[in-house]
């Protein structure tokens, strides 16, 4: 399976630089991912899984609880714990106004090795707000395994704050490269998306 040719022909990722998307910070893009789409594909989630817990083997052994993110990293991340026989459960956005107020949902986490399942790394923000959640409920967190990452050279500084490593099935890179090969967008706008990423803050000035 193609996995950059799915993403693209479901719809899952959108490459659109000449009519930008606006993100919930309000920066305009000229990309945007839902891997929730992922989830009406039976065979494509089966793959994401069945990735995501190859590199979690691969890269994290030591792994005892699979945590998702809110929202979309918890089907992934419940699919992958399946897979794995492991214990699972998901981070909330912020903690509960009622019941026992927990933000940490599943498997008790404290003092066990902890890999968290993300659908798509952009800045990294929301990936290491959950690392942090995790780490003051006393988890030991591994790593992030995500399904897609954006390459913003901020991300990968924010994990290295951390000193925290994160794996992806695939990145912007390699979907451009596919879109470019299979005439999907051109060079001007395969260079439009990585002045984007270089700077996302002023690309719409340019």
């Amino acid at each position: 399976m193609n996995f950059n040719k799915e993403l693209l022909e479901k719809g899952i990722v959108f490459l659109r630089p000449n009519d930008p998307f606006t993100w919930s910070s309000g920066i305009k893009s000229p990309i945007y991912c839902d891997n929730r789409l992922i989830l009406g594909y039976p065979k494509l989630r089966k793959n994401v899984a069945q990735r995501i817990a190859t590199d979690i083997t691969n890269n994290f052994p030591d792994v005892e609880i699979v945590m998702g993110t809110s929202t979309a990293g918890i089907p992934h991340g419940t699919l992958v714990a399946d897979i794995l026989d492991l214990p699972c459960g998901y981070v909330r956005g912020g903690k509960k106004a009622h019941g026992r107020g927990n933000q940490v949902e599943g498997a008790c986490v404290k003092g066990k090795k902890v890999v968290v399942v993300e659908d798509l790394i952009s800045t990294g923000k929301s990936s290491l707000e959950v690392v942090d959640t995790l780490r003051e409920a006393g988890a030991i967190v591994l790593g992030v395994s995500a399904i897609f990452s954006y390459n913003m050279k901020i991300a990968e500084q924010k994990f290295g704050e951390y000193n925290l490593k994160y794996t992806i099935i695939s990145d912007i890179d390699k979907l451009l490269e596919y879109s470019l090969e299979n005439n999907l967008l051109d060079k001007r706008d395969t260079l439009s998306v990585k002045e984007f990423l270089n700077d996302p803050t002023s690309w719409m000035k340019k």
